[in-house]
């Protein structure tokens, strides 16, 4: 096992919650709507456009508006509760807050749609901890696509080898591995915390 260097963490289903059926349990009383909205928002390409950065949120609900018949400030609601979900995962961020304070480079990698990230980064004070922070909004790159990766490793000078990719899909954490990086797919903040140990264990103070 290669000593690892850095590491990189993903951001919703990670260190901040990312749940959209309890979402739209949340939102939406009847299944119908919650089964429509489902199909019609998050299994939709446009969702993907939207975090890759190629449409904005009013184009977004607008098309949403097109396909549901639903009233656009019933949508826009929908889509401040989308933001309002991504809390964060304490005992996620309470181990980054431990690997910073052993002086372990951090960086973030995220699917995220510009305005969502926005709003988390000005919400939350651990992404002070990261050396570099690479969205997809802002890059146009998506996981589990390599260049993605590419450009966070070019971006900050890392070397693949000597760093470790944290992320819940595991899709996402094949791309990790298939450009030469070390990953593990999340779980949990302890089971996290158990595999990271092993990946330190050998690295230089």
């Amino acid at each position: 096992m290669t000593a690892i260097r850095n590491v990189i963490f993903d951001l919703g289903g990670v260190l901040l919650e990312w749940a959209p059926q309890r979402i739209l349990e949340r939102f939406y009383d009847d299944t119908d709507s919650r089964s429509r909205m489902h199909a019609e928002l998050f299994r939709h390409p446009d969702w993907r456009a939207f975090n890759r950065g190629g449409i904005s949120e009013d184009e977004l609900l607008s098309a949403l508006t097109d396909r549901t018949g639903r009233p656009p400030e019933e949508l826009a609601r929908f889509l401040d509760a989308i933001r309002s979900s991504l809390v964060a995962k304490e005992d996620t961020v309470a181990l980054l807050h431990k690997l910073h304070a052993r002086g372990i480079p951090l960086y973030c990698l995220s699917d995220m749609p510009v305005p969502m990230f926005a709003f988390v980064r000005d919400r939350y004070a651990f992404f002070d901890t990261f050396g570099g922070i690479v969205v997809s909004g802002y890059v146009k790159l998506m996981k589990p696509e390599r260049a993605i990766f590419e450009h966070l490793l070019a971006r900050f000078g890392l070397n693949a080898g000597e760093t470790l990719f944290i992320d819940d899909h595991l899709p996402n954490v094949e791309g990790a591995r298939s450009v030469g990086l070390q990953a593990i797919q999340f779980v949990d903040a302890a089971e996290c915390e158990r595999a990271l140990t092993q990946y330190l264990a050998s690295a230089p103070p």
